[in-house]
């Protein structure tokens, strides 16, 4: 069974920017009860509107020095302003007005903050209380709820619409003279960066997922780079019905019970009333339908010619699948198709290679700033280290000079890439799909079967923030413990005990018995 979908376009980008707008309008009506907890992450939470299509993010500090690093109402809202004017002015012209909503700083009542902080600290995981909610500035950063499609409306079975949440990470192998690890241009960074958090007790499992597979092109790959997300979802994978998370990393989980349920979530939208299919589909093809229609939206681009034919993005040189990866030999030797030009991942990616020189090349380059600035410390305003991010930052970025001349202006061009790659290739793609009705509006040069399932969808980036200029030293320490602990971990004598790791990844959902190849390096 095959699912067509079509876009959203331009009409979803209208209602976003009224309902984030309309924040400001109703802040002396804020009732706590009127929001939920959506999510968190390291640095912010998130609650949602229980009506309405909007969120609101809030800082977060760690508990063990709440007080002193607070920051003033001030401090703060200058915090997120900047968070908006870096997507907006630098984020937004290199991933596309289409993929991005940068929202707004608002000011909430004090009030309503601290009762927010009281409703919503129930539902925070255990994991996530290390750090409290800022209740003293009250600022926030109101965004569109990007789990709904606001656009369209379900069809008329009342199915709510999807979302899938995915953290694609860095979608290629550096290929600077200044790598010094050849493991480096043979693994990725994900790949290595598993068996890490693994012996840090991050995460209990490896997973198999691989960003080359996703960034390939190539739909096969793609597929099973879905599916591997699936399996052990981690941060990087959510699944939320009607804004609703319904399926996220559950370290402690039975993962083939998991998939279950959340397949039985999925059936009426691929099995709707009315088909022809009586009997009761496997999960697994409910779930290859869902990763079906993922890949389908990844790979869609508002960039086609008259012939209707996408083009297609140049490879990147250098190699371009990843030795750790667990795909057979031959789909990864002629499994890179490219990437239609202006696809979501493709503005990604090309965004992420703005790191050219890899940490190692950029760390001397990153000192040489920093000797300049403690000569001259009054040239951080004018080399925008902290910002502010405008026009000025942004051409910094696109008009960094590719031969070093030994200048500062060159330098600080490399380390101003290096962020913005950095946050690239930290975001998260949104992709919001609902079922249409027989009704609605279709595209005319679509074909579209009437006995198949039909989706309208929006794909949009967010998880924007700038990443801090102090960062690049922490990641060169970073980077080195990575590559390190991957080499010590990769000698023959531990590969026993990798593949046991990954164990219950080797027989398929069916039961049918599946061979996972481990490769010494």
């Amino acid at each position: 069974m095959v699912c067509w979908l079509w876009k959203a376009a331009g009409v979803d980008t209208e209602i976003h920017l009224r309902t984030t707008h309309s924040c400001v309008m109703e802040l002396d009506k804020m009732d706590e009860n009127d929001w939920k907890y959506h999510g968190e992450g390291n640095k912010s939470l998130v609650v949602s509107h229980v009506q309405h299509a909007r969120v609101l993010r809030l800082l977060k500090y760690s508990t063990e020095d709440a007080e002193n690093s607070h920051k003033t109402t001030e401090q703060a809202f200058h915090h997120i302003q900047n968070i908006v004017d870096y997507s907006q002015n630098v984020m937004k012209p290199l991933l596309g007005e289409k993929f991005v909503h940068n929202g707004e700083a608002v000011k909430l009542p004090l009030d309503f903050v601290r009762q927010l902080s009281l409703k919503v600290q129930q539902e925070r995981p255990e994991s996530r209380c290390d750090k409290v909610m800022d209740t003293l500035s009250g600022c926030a950063l109101c965004l569109p709820n990007l789990t709904q499609l606001s656009c369209c409306c379900c069809c008329r079975e009342h199915r709510p619409p999807l979302c899938i949440e995915i953290k694609p990470k860095c979608g290629f192998l550096p290929s600077s003279t200044h790598v010094t690890k050849d493991i480096k241009s043979k693994v990725c960074r994900f790949c290595m960066h598993q068996h890490f958090k693994i012996a840090n007790g991050k995460w209990k499992r490896l997973s198999r997922y691989c960003p080359l597979d996703l960034f390939s092109g190539n739909k096969q790959r793609m597929c099973l780079a879905i599916k591997h997300l699936m399996e052990e979802p981690q941060n990087n994978f959510n699944i939320f019905k009607g804004g609703e998370c319904i399926y996220s990393c559950n370290d402690d989980a039975d993962v083939l019970q998991d998939l279950d349920d959340l397949a039985q979530h999925l059936r009426p939208y691929f099995l709707p009333s009315g088909s022809l299919i009586s009997r009761p589909q496997p999960s697994k093809v409910v779930l290859n339908e869902l990763i079906q229609v993922i890949v389908s939206a990844l790979l869609s681009s508002w960039d086609c010619p008259r012939s209707g034919q996408p083009r297609k993005t140049h490879l990147s040189e250098g190699r371009v699948t990843c030795e750790a990866s667990l795909l057979p030999r031959d789909l990864l030797r002629n499994g890179n198709h490219g990437l239609p030009k202006d696809c979501v991942l493709d503005k990604i990616l090309g965004t992420q290679m703005l790191d050219s020189l890899d940490i190692e090349g950029l760390n001397p380059l990153f000192k040489r700033v920093e000797q300049y600035l403690q000569k001259f410390p009054k040239e951080r305003s004018r080399l925008q280290i902290d910002g502010p991010y405008n026009q000025s930052f942004l051409e910094k970025v696109q008009n960094c000079p590719a031969e070093d001349d030994g200048s500062v202006e060159y330098a600080v061009g490399k380390v101003h890439q290096y962020r913005v790659a950095m946050t690239a290739k930290d975001c998260s793609i949104m992709v919001a799909i609902a079922t249409c009705g027989e009704d609605d509006g279709l595209d005319q040069s679509v074909e579209i079967q009437p006995a198949k399932p039909r989706f309208n969808y929006s794909v949009s980036i967010l998880d924007l923030d700038p990443k801090p200029y102090e960062s690049v030293s922490h990641q060169s320490r970073l980077d080195s413990k990575i590559v390190n602990h991957y080499l010590r971990r990769t000698q023959p004598n531990n590969l026993e005990e990798l593949a046991n790791q990954s164990l219950f990844l080797g027989r398929d959902r069916d039961g049918e018995d599946c061979t996972l190849v481990f490769h010494p390096v």
